[in-house]
């Protein structure tokens, strides 16, 4: 009898667990395709839609749009720095007036193939050069922060927690999910590790899926100095562009089933 009421109380504690899902797609443009789209939508619960800037094109977006809606999968705009060159991963020095504005123009563009489907928009997270800057720039944070809530003040701001930008969004009055990276390394501080370091990267699946699996449902990970560091996981970003992707992204999916861990959008988790 013990043995029994031991394993309810040890299911119920695993249900416990929710996170979301992420991914960055529709970054393909013109005639360059990035990314395997549509092999991945079916798995994640949110997807982060470029807006024109880093990647993307309008044809771009409105398939995207239309994919994650026939998935049901909840759409968020992803507004990057103006640098198809460089993928949106370069430094730019900006004003924050200038980047409030940015954000505000990527936003309205998806925003528009969002209403064209019928289909909410539910969080924004910036990419590359722009997340990590304003990650540690309270000047920046604040800019997009503004930008967001001018545009919609029930949008989700994705970013990792203990960043500028999460203590932005809790100073204008949006809500913030704390993001993770399944296979990205970090630094003592919180951030990510330079890709411009070669231990940027976790390239060893079932360390990344180890490391996943400790985020959700201990909140640490071991940084690139062995330290083991607080993080809040309300979401996962996995990447859908390498070779390996779609294995990856099963694998992380089936684990945390396992691991009695639900997926679902930021909206159920971000209250």
């Amino acid at each position: 009898m013990d043995k029994v009421l031991e394993k309810i109380r040890e299911q119920r504690v695993r249900k416990m667990y929710t996170v979301d899902l992420n991914c960055d797609l529709g970054e393909s443009f013109g005639n360059y395709k990035c990314g395997m789209d549509e092999e991945i939508i079916p798995y994640i619960s949110s997807a982060n839609v470029a807006c024109g800037f880093h990647a993307s094109d309008p044809l771009v977006m409105e398939h995207t749009v239309e994919l994650a809606k026939n998935y049901g999968v909840h759409i968020g705009a992803h507004p990057g720095y103006p640098d198809l060159t460089g993928f949106g991963r370069r430094n730019m020095q900006v004003s924050e007036e200038e980047l409030k504005a940015m954000v505000q123009y990527q936003i309205g563009a998806l925003k528009a193939f969002c209403d064209a489907f019928g289909v909410p928009l539910y969080h924004v997270k910036p990419h590359g050069a722009m997340y990590n800057m304003a990650a540690t720039h309270a000047g920046l944070a604040e800019a997009i922060c503004r930008g967001i809530r001018e545009v919609d003040q029930n949008l989700i701001l994705l970013a990792p927690a203990g960043s500028e930008m999460f203590r932005a969004a809790k100073k204008f009055g949006l809500r913030a999910a704390g993001e993770v990276f399944a296979d990205r390394a970090y630094e003592e501080d919180g951030t990510l590790v330079s890709r411009r370091k070669k231990e940027a990267v976790i390239t060893e699946e079932e360390v990344a899926i180890e490391r996943v699996v400790g985020m959700v449902k201990k909140g640490t990970v071991t940084a690139v100095t062995g330290k083991e560091i607080e993080v809040q996981a309300d979401s996962i970003c996995v990447h859908g562009d390498g070779p390996k992707a779609l294995a990856f992204v099963k694998r992380i999916r089936e684990t945390l089933a396992e691991e009695g861990v639900k997926i679902c959008p930021l909206s159920e988790i971000v209250q």
